[in-house]
Protein backbone atom coordinates (compact mmCIF):
# COMPACT_ATOMS: atom_id res chain seq x y z
CA UNK A 1 0.00 0.00 0.00
CA UNK A 2 1.47 3.50 -1.03
CA UNK A 3 1.46 6.25 1.84
CA UNK A 4 0.63 9.65 0.12
CA UNK A 5 1.38 12.66 2.01
CA UNK A 6 -0.23 16.04 0.18
CA UNK A 7 1.71 19.16 0.42
CA UNK A 8 -0.29 22.38 0.34
CA UNK A 9 0.55 25.78 0.92
CA UNK A 10 0.54 29.29 -0.76
CA UNK A 11 2.24 30.34 -3.77
CA UNK A 12 5.91 31.21 -2.30
CA UNK A 13 5.32 29.10 0.88
CA UNK A 14 8.42 26.55 0.79
CA UNK A 15 5.90 23.61 0.07
CA UNK A 16 8.34 22.12 -3.00
CA UNK A 17 11.23 22.75 -1.43
CA UNK A 18 10.75 21.50 1.86
CA UNK A 19 9.05 18.20 -0.09
CA UNK A 20 12.28 18.17 -2.02
CA UNK A 21 14.76 18.02 0.39
CA UNK A 22 12.47 15.36 3.06
CA UNK A 23 12.73 12.89 -0.40
CA UNK A 24 16.68 13.88 -0.85
CA UNK A 25 16.65 12.39 3.35
CA UNK A 26 15.07 9.50 2.61
CA UNK A 27 15.70 6.21 0.14
CA UNK A 28 11.98 5.41 0.81
CA UNK A 29 10.07 8.50 -0.40
CA UNK A 30 9.48 9.99 -3.88
CA UNK A 31 7.92 13.61 -4.61
CA UNK A 32 6.57 14.61 -6.86
CA UNK A 33 5.54 18.44 -7.61
CA UNK A 34 2.25 19.08 -9.34
CA UNK A 35 3.68 22.08 -10.98
CA UNK A 36 7.46 20.85 -11.85
CA UNK A 37 4.65 17.60 -13.33
CA UNK A 38 3.08 20.32 -15.49
CA UNK A 39 6.08 22.09 -16.59
CA UNK A 40 7.86 19.44 -17.31
CA UNK A 41 4.97 18.60 -19.39
CA UNK A 42 4.51 21.89 -21.08
CA UNK A 43 8.42 21.62 -21.90
CA UNK A 44 8.02 18.29 -23.60
CA UNK A 45 5.65 19.95 -26.31
CA UNK A 46 2.97 17.43 -26.28
CA UNK A 47 -0.43 18.55 -27.08
CA UNK A 48 -1.54 17.70 -23.42
CA UNK A 49 1.31 20.29 -22.37
CA UNK A 50 0.54 23.15 -24.80
CA UNK A 51 -3.20 22.77 -23.25
CA UNK A 52 -1.95 22.82 -19.69
CA UNK A 53 0.74 25.57 -20.32
CA UNK A 54 -3.11 28.32 -21.51
CA UNK A 55 -3.55 28.05 -18.03
CA UNK A 56 -0.42 28.13 -16.30
CA UNK A 57 0.80 30.80 -18.07
CA UNK A 58 -1.78 33.04 -16.45
CA UNK A 59 -1.76 31.36 -13.22
CA UNK A 60 -5.04 29.51 -13.60
CA UNK A 61 -5.83 26.03 -12.41
CA UNK A 62 -5.29 22.86 -15.26
CA UNK A 63 -8.26 21.33 -15.44
CA UNK A 64 -9.22 18.45 -12.85
CA UNK A 65 -9.24 15.56 -15.85
CA UNK A 66 -5.86 16.25 -16.38
CA UNK A 67 -4.30 17.07 -12.91
CA UNK A 68 -5.59 13.99 -11.88
CA UNK A 69 -4.40 11.49 -14.54
CA UNK A 70 -0.88 13.30 -13.87
CA UNK A 71 -1.03 12.84 -10.16
CA UNK A 72 -2.67 9.01 -9.93
CA UNK A 73 0.15 7.77 -12.51
CA UNK A 74 3.21 9.34 -11.16
CA UNK A 75 1.65 7.60 -7.63
CA UNK A 76 1.31 4.23 -9.40
CA UNK A 77 4.86 4.83 -10.97
CA UNK A 78 6.70 5.53 -7.79
CA UNK A 79 9.46 3.61 -6.79
CA UNK A 80 9.20 3.85 -2.84
CA UNK A 81 5.71 3.25 -0.95
CA UNK A 82 5.82 6.73 0.45
CA UNK A 83 4.82 9.92 -2.14
CA UNK A 84 4.89 13.16 -1.07
CA UNK A 85 2.76 15.74 -3.96
CA UNK A 86 2.84 19.51 -3.27
CA UNK A 87 0.59 21.55 -4.61
CA UNK A 88 -2.45 19.23 -4.51
CA UNK A 89 -5.47 19.95 -4.24
CA UNK A 90 -5.85 23.70 -5.35
CA UNK A 91 -10.23 23.28 -4.92
CA UNK A 92 -12.28 21.90 -3.88
CA UNK A 93 -13.49 20.01 -7.04
CA UNK A 94 -9.88 18.53 -7.04
CA UNK A 95 -10.55 17.44 -3.08
CA UNK A 96 -13.73 15.99 -3.34
CA UNK A 97 -12.75 13.97 -7.30
CA UNK A 98 -9.39 12.57 -5.16
CA UNK A 99 -11.54 11.98 -2.73
CA UNK A 100 -13.61 9.75 -4.71
CA UNK A 101 -10.72 8.02 -6.70
CA UNK A 102 -8.99 6.87 -2.83
CA UNK A 103 -12.32 5.57 -1.48
CA UNK A 104 -12.27 2.95 -4.16
CA UNK A 105 -8.31 2.43 -4.32
CA UNK A 106 -6.93 -0.09 -2.41
CA UNK A 107 -3.25 0.36 -3.59
CA UNK A 108 -2.70 4.38 -2.30
CA UNK A 109 -4.08 5.65 1.11
CA UNK A 110 -4.38 9.54 2.02
CA UNK A 111 -1.82 9.62 5.27
CA UNK A 112 -1.88 13.30 5.61
CA UNK A 113 -2.81 16.86 4.52
CA UNK A 114 0.52 18.87 5.44
CA UNK A 115 -0.29 22.57 5.02
CA UNK A 116 2.79 25.02 4.87
CA UNK A 117 1.18 28.28 6.02
CA UNK A 118 2.68 31.87 5.29
CA UNK A 119 1.52 35.45 5.12
CA UNK A 120 0.36 36.97 1.68
CA UNK A 121 3.48 39.40 2.26
CA UNK A 122 6.08 36.76 2.93
CA UNK A 123 4.91 34.37 0.19
CA UNK A 124 5.06 37.55 -2.57
CA UNK A 125 8.27 38.37 -1.60
CA UNK A 126 9.52 34.94 -1.71
CA UNK A 127 7.99 34.25 -5.46
CA UNK A 128 9.17 37.73 -6.84
CA UNK A 129 12.61 37.30 -5.27
CA UNK A 130 12.98 33.93 -7.15
CA UNK A 131 11.23 34.99 -10.49
CA UNK A 132 11.65 31.75 -12.00
CA UNK A 133 9.83 32.46 -15.26
CA UNK A 134 6.84 35.08 -17.13
CA UNK A 135 4.16 33.19 -14.41
CA UNK A 136 6.78 34.89 -11.42
CA UNK A 137 5.11 38.98 -11.49
CA UNK A 138 2.90 40.36 -9.27
CA UNK A 139 -0.22 40.24 -12.00
CA UNK A 140 -0.03 36.72 -12.00
CA UNK A 141 1.12 35.87 -8.45
CA UNK A 142 -1.96 37.63 -7.09
CA UNK A 143 -4.37 35.90 -9.21
CA UNK A 144 -1.85 32.58 -8.08
CA UNK A 145 -2.85 33.74 -4.58
CA UNK A 146 -6.56 34.23 -4.97
CA UNK A 147 -6.89 30.98 -6.76
CA UNK A 148 -5.22 29.50 -3.69
CA UNK A 149 -6.77 31.41 -0.96
CA UNK A 150 -10.83 31.35 -2.30
CA UNK A 151 -11.12 27.59 -1.33
CA UNK A 152 -8.55 27.21 1.21
CA UNK A 153 -11.33 27.13 4.22
CA UNK A 154 -13.46 24.36 2.38
CA UNK A 155 -9.99 22.61 2.06
CA UNK A 156 -9.00 22.88 5.61
CA UNK A 157 -12.65 22.02 6.80
CA UNK A 158 -12.49 18.99 4.85
CA UNK A 159 -9.44 17.70 5.80
CA UNK A 160 -10.10 18.65 9.44
CA UNK A 161 -13.21 16.38 9.67
CA UNK A 162 -11.36 13.17 8.41
CA UNK A 163 -8.35 14.18 11.03
CA UNK A 164 -6.13 14.64 8.88
CA UNK A 165 -4.95 18.18 8.22
CA UNK A 166 -1.55 19.32 10.36
CA UNK A 167 -0.44 23.15 9.62
CA UNK A 168 3.22 23.70 10.10
CA UNK A 169 4.70 27.10 10.47
CA UNK A 170 5.81 28.29 7.06
CA UNK A 171 7.87 31.40 8.01
CA UNK A 172 10.77 30.23 10.36
CA UNK A 173 13.58 28.40 8.88
CA UNK A 174 14.15 26.11 6.02
CA UNK A 175 15.58 23.51 8.58
CA UNK A 176 13.24 24.23 11.19
CA UNK A 177 10.27 23.53 8.64
CA UNK A 178 12.08 20.53 7.36
CA UNK A 179 12.66 18.81 10.60
CA UNK A 180 9.15 19.34 11.84
CA UNK A 181 7.44 17.92 8.41
CA UNK A 182 9.89 15.36 8.07
CA UNK A 183 9.06 14.03 11.75
CA UNK A 184 5.78 13.98 11.52
CA UNK A 185 6.04 12.20 8.32
CA UNK A 186 8.28 9.83 9.70
CA UNK A 187 6.04 9.29 12.93
CA UNK A 188 3.31 8.90 10.38
CA UNK A 189 4.82 5.99 8.15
Amino acid sequence: MKKLFLIIGAPGSGKTTDAQLIAAKHDNITHYSTGDMFRAEVASGSERGKIIDTYISVGNIVPIDIAIETILGAIKKASTDVVIIDGYPRSFEQMSELDKYLKNETEVELVNVIEVVVSQEVACDRVLGRARGADDNVEVFNNRMKIYTEPLAEIQEFYKRKNLLKRIDGERTIDEIVDEIDNFIQSKI
